[in-house]
């Protein structure tokens, strides 16, 4: 069967489905909101802690890493598999991981404890993914895929296999449990996905069945000896291996895929799912109560579609593949939306987290963990109790002083801020504006800076009454920058030339007044300098106090990737808002500590 050329039980495979390819060219790489990054061999499976900030990957040279993702380091390393380790999950509740590996052998790990529990042995090849149940207090369950064409289900709590289930005539290369029904979907290079139905099973382990039932044995009440029960215990695994079971039953076989498929995933909520193939197409499809068919075919990729999945808060899918890019797709819409590419590096897996809004991709040289977007809003305080900020395509104003019974305040609606970038397709992967600024230095108007990093940076001057808010709005003063916009005066402010690294003075009418050369190179952000005519410069790892009129270094300080600078009210202390700590520093910019 096409998409692979490993043949079955014989040699490591280093492909998704086994073959070895040939490397395409290399491609610029994209950019995204990256919250971290590892180093290591080929990532071959991922998973997400349902509650801590940790990633367990397991690697093609047969470790197993766990990641502590907000502070970048390893916590933890198991090394007992021989060969790569394609399969990872952790338990919902329990401190335990489950792994499946190359040397057939599917592992059980309490991570407490720091060691393997047990191993569980029953496949006759190399192990592609393994999963806990979702509800794994009700059903202590592992589900398998395997390339010797079957999946399994395990009970780790009595350690054996439950059910066998034959049908794939090629390697399965992916299974997984339905969030909340009775269901099972997996991915097979015999280019179909199969649906199984659970039922059964679930029926007979609620109802106290120990087990599989075997056809033509009965009870013989208490006369029944330990030795018969042995028997048909062995009887009924040789049964099981050789026919499997009709405890899961197949409900559907689809079939759309010209190569052999890869990944399969259900929607959790939706009756739908994704598939990824090796005939480059993602593929989405509807199940009903009686029937599954065909809705679309997602186009884009230029290689082997290594994984997919639905996006857990958005109604997107995501998908990854060898061609070295991860593609964003739009469900409703049936279009690609957003591509993110790596140079070198062909894309393997692909995992969410349950419950934020976090993604993590595995490649040849490690794994990335990463947002589509940035989740927190474009937000400035403005005089008195007022915060403004953006909410979806509108300028709000959330007065604190108008709180009411259990509120905070009332939302005031602004402006309607113009849809920027030519990603039409949706109202926003990624398109959101970014940084917003308010001009604490006119107390006769409001005057609003939102600036968004679409399409190399651009701003847009909103301009307001103070007195009847959302009355009277003046906008479509609007232009290109790099980064923030700083109001320097009454009626002045200030942007970046995201070409030239000026620094561009302009009044509120949005005519250039002045332009300044930075006083150091590789200026990438301007921030609120604290005072009227001052802005803080970002370049590299300082920050930079610099008055625009006099074209004067007031002050100069260290502070690695500064992401924000928040000043005090009477303006005499700044804290410089760092990725790994925090600076304060007096108005002068000279350091009074550091966090």
């Amino acid at each position: 069967p096409a998409g692979s050329s490993r043949q079955p039980a014989s040699g490591a495979g280093s492909g998704c489905g086994g073959g070895k390819r040939q490397p395409l060219t290399i491609i610029r790489a994209g950019n995204m909101l990256t919250k971290f990054e590892s180093k290591s061999a080929r990532v071959k499976g991922i998973a997400f802690h349902p509650v801590r900030p940790w990633v367990c990957s397991s690697l093609h040279n047969g470790v197993i890493q766990l990641w502590d993702y907000r502070v970048g380091t390893v916590i933890d390393r198991f090394e007992e598999h021989d060969g790569p380790v394609r399969g990872v999950d952790f338990h919902l509740h329990e401190p335990l991981i489950v792994t499946g590996g190359d040397d057939y052998k599917i592992k059980v790990w309490d991570y407490k404890l720091r060691r393997c529990l047990f191993t569980l042995l029953g496949h006759l090849d190399y192990i592609r993914t393994v999963q806990f149940h979702p509800n794994a207090t009700q059903f202590p369950w592992i589900l398998s895929a395997s390339d010797d064409q079957t999946l399994r289900l395990w009970d780790f709590q009595k350690r054996s296999c439950l059910s066998v289930l034959t049908g794939h005539n090629h390697y399965v290369m992916c299974a997984s449990f339905h969030p909340s029904e009775d269901l099972i979907v997996s991915a097979s290079l015999d280019q179909t996905v199969r649906v199984w139905d659970t039922t059964g099973l679930r029926k007979k382990q609620l109802g106290g069945g120990g087990g599989m039932d075997f056809p033509g044995m009965q009870e013989n009440g208490s006369s029944r000896n330990a030795g018969s029960s042995a028997a048909a215990a062995t009887a009924l695994n040789v049964q099981a291996e050789l026919f499997g079971t009709n405890d899961v039953v197949v409900k559907y076989v689809l079939e759309g895929h010209d190569r052999g498929v890869n990944w399969a995933a259900f929607h959790p909520t939706l009756p739908l799912l994704a598939s990824a193939a090796d005939d480059r197409q993602v593929k989405l499809w509807r199940m009903s109560e009686t029937k599954a068919w065909e809705v679309d075919t997602l186009r884009g990729h230029a290689n082997n579609v290594s994984c997919c999945l639905f996006h857990p808060k958005q109604e997107l899918v995501v998908s990854n593949s060898e061609d070295r890019s991860i593609r964003v797709w739009d469900v409703s819409k049936r279009v690609g939306v957003q591509t993110f590419r790596r140079e070198g590096d062909r894309f393997w897996i692909l995992a969410a987290h349950r419950s934020q809004n976090l993604l993590a991709a595995g490649h040849d040289s490690g794994m990335i963990v990463f947002k589509l977007e940035r989740e927190r809003p474009a937000s400035a305080n403005g005089p008195g109790d007022k915060l403004y900020y953006v909410r979806g395509r509108e300028l709000f104003c959330h007065d604190y002083a108008r709180a009411t019974g259990g509120s905070s305040g009332v939302d005031v609606p602004i402006a309607s801020i113009r849809r920027v970038g030519q990603q039409a397709q949706t109202d926003g992967i990624g398109s959101g504006p970014r940084f917003l600024s308010y001009n604490m230095h006119n107390p006769t108007e409001g005057n609003v800076l939102v600036c968004s990093d679409v399409d190399g940076g651009c701003y847009e001057l909103i301009t307001f009454s103070l007195t009847n808010a959302g009355g009277s709005v003046t906008d479509g003063k609007r232009g290109s920058c790099m980064g923030p916009g700083v109001f320097l005066g009454r009626n002045r402010f200030a942007v970046l030339d995201r070409n030239k690294r000026e620094i561009v003075v302009k009044n509120l009418n949005n005519e250039t007044t002045k332009r300044v050369s930075a006083p150091v190179p590789n200026v990438d952000c301007l921030f609120d300098g604290g005072a009227s005519g001052r802005i803080i410069l970002r370049a590299d790892d300082r920050a930079v106090l610099f008055e625009v009129q006099s074209r004067r270094v007031i002050g100069e300080l260290t502070a690695p990737k500064i992401k924000n600078v928040v000043w005090s009210p009477d303006g005499t202390k700044v804290a410089l808002l760092c990725k790994y700590g925090v600076v304060i520093a007096n108005r002068q910019l000279e350091q009074l500590c550091s966090i």
